[in-house]
């Protein structure tokens, strides 16, 4: 039976006590991007509340389950409603990495807005850190500026003539940082980042970036080597000897293996070691992971923490149906999602580098066969269009608590392995 990459959670409310009032709504999350096109960190949302209700669903995972147990060290953005402030959970959240995101609303009495201005206060006293939508440089909110932390830009709805007074306005608030949402290109995100953004998000990240010569790199051939060598059970001596001739290679699979994700009790100090401890066949998923962490990629880093991310959601959700043999192929589909993004090359070609069962084939360049349900579910969990993703949860019919607390758990495992 394949070794797991590491063994899920229980979480922390059964599913069974919810009732109507608290049943958990779907998680979504957009990753965060800083200058050098690392993730940074998540802007978690909810799907699908209510306009107007206190849902309260991401604020009493970070309460109950602890925000590093969750999401690992990176920053977390969430939005906090009016009623959110009067809800008990908030008092219960760490305040450690956590970003509270408002939404001022134009045209409210000045007498509402100075008696959020003491709330907001108090919520900065406790530690949290503050973000507010462009409408905060408004005048009436002038109050809220000195408590902020971040100022959210849409590019999607700011008309361009605009970026540049708001981005001077912030600018002269030298503790205060922009977010640029919706980038939709490597253009636009040049431009804005030129400005003086400092976080960036968006669906140019996942946009296939061609090379050129449409060829695979020297150290991505050499991992897809190695790959293969894995798959087709070759000889040890023979996959040591790869190894021996990439240093680097071979220093990266085992920093893998060694991190706090994988559970081991004893340190993994050779390849021959690690074969012994976890078996030979069993290192493909570990040395699929090393593509995500190849220096030689034309996509940016970010790509690599979202596949990282992609495999072991894809994981966990297959977990709740599949048997644990097929759990391994689902890490892979997920892994491999964006492997054309990786290489720079497209997906049929980046294939045909990988003997692959058919099963995983099928779902990544046909979106059919067993997998295919759980890798649709695993990128719409990372996308803001509400009906694709309640397709996708009820195409397997997995509650949103299964797919939350997985979420969240795949967050939290993809980062022990950037640590």
């Amino acid at each position: 039976m394949p070794t797991a990459l590491a063994p899920r959670p229980t979480a922390p409310v059964a599913e069974e006590t919810a009732t109507a009032t608290n049943t958990p709504s779907p998680v979504g999350r957009r990753e965060l991007l800083d200058r050098k096109r690392q993730v940074v960190g998540y802007e978690l949302f909810h799907r699908g509340a209510p306009a107007g209700t206190p849902d309260s669903t991401l604020f009493t995972a970070l309460a109950d389950g602890g925000k590093a147990a969750l999401v690992g060290r990176k920053t977390v953005f969430v939005h906090c409603s009016d009623a959110l402030l009067h809800d008990n959970t908030l008092a219960r959240v760490p305040t450690d990495g956590v970003v509270l995101v408002f939404t001022p609303q134009p045209g409210v009495p000045q007498a509402e807005i100075d008696a959020r201005t003491l709330q907001l206060a108090a919520l900065r006293q406790r530690g949290f850190c503050l973000a507010f939508t462009h409408a905060v440089l408004g005048t009436p909110f002038a109050a809220w500026l000195p408590l902020a932390g971040y100022v959210t830009l849409d590019l999607a709805t700011l008309q361009a003539a605009i970026l540049t007074p708001l981005v001077q306005k912030v600018r002269k608030f030298p503790n205060l940082k922009l977010l640029a949402h919706n980038v939709a290109s490597v253009e636009q995100y040049t431009r804005v980042a030129e400005l003086g953004v400092h976080l960036f998000e968006g669906s140019w990240l996942r946009q296939p970036v061609q090379a050129s010569a449409r060829t695979i790199r020297p150290s991505q051939a050499t991992i897809l080597q190695l790959i293969n060598l894995l798959r087709s059970d070759a000889d040890l001596a023979a996959i040591e000897e790869l190894l021996k001739r990439d240093p680097t290679l071979s220093f990266n699979l085992l920093r893998f293996i060694n991190s706090s994700g994988f559970g081991l009790s004893c340190e993994i100090t050779s390849f021959r070691h690690a074969a012994m401890i976890i078996g030979q066949k069993n290192l493909f998923r570990w040395a699929a992971l090393l593509l995500t962490a190849s220096k030689d990629s034309a996509a940016p880093p970010a790509i690599g923490s979202t596949a990282i991310v992609r495999g072991r959601l894809t994981e966990l959700l297959a977990a709740e149906l599949l048997a644990p043999e097929d759990c391994d192929n689902a890490f892979i589909v997920g892994v491999f999602s964006l492997l054309d993004v990786m290489l720079g090359v497209p997906m049929a070609q980046s294939l045909h580098q990988l003997p692959l069962p058919e099963p995983v084939t099928d779902a990544l360049l046909y979106r059919s066969g067993p997998f295919a349900p759980f890798l649709d579910l695993t990128i719409a969990c990372e996308r803001g269009e509400d009906e694709g993703f309640a397709q996708a949860a009820r195409a397997l019919h997995l509650s949103n608590h299964q797919i939350n607390w997985a979420h969240l758990q795949a967050l939290a495992w993809a980062d022990t392995l950037l640590q």
